[in-house]
């Protein structure tokens, strides 16, 4: 395979796009290779890159079984339990705390109840 073609920011011809493009559409790459790329060039740094897809050989997206639903909702069931109190936190839990807020940042004025 040779190099690929590039093109300029917003200069791409029609019937490339990129992954964000075709899953709008509702589509996906469907195992295709990368048929181009796409420079958008700033000050003393290289360029931003995207990669760019025939729209032609894209495929639809899969639909989600009731299976799929129900994994998702469990994984997300799961982030919003707090590991030390154990209680759903009503929020998913940011990965910068590690636990919920009231047990990182406890009020040292309230006796804590768990």
């Amino acid at each position: 395979m040779g190099a690929l073609p590039v093109f300029r920011w917003r200069l791409a011809p029609d019937g490339y796009a990129t992954r964000r493009q075709l899953r709008a559409r509702g589509l996906r790459p469907g195992g295709q290779e990368v048929a181009a790329t796409l420079e958008r060039p700033r000050r003393r740094r290289e360029p931003l890159v995207a990669y760019l897809y025939r729209v032609d050989l894209a495929k639809p997206v899969r639909p989600m079984t009731p299976g799929r639903w129900a994994a998702l909702a469990a994984a997300n069931r799961a982030r919003r339990v707090c590991p030390e109190c154990r209680r759903d936190a009503g929020y998913v839990i940011p990965a910068s705390l590690g636990t919920c807020v009231p047990c990182a940042y406890p009020d040292p004025d309230s006796p804590r109840s768990v």
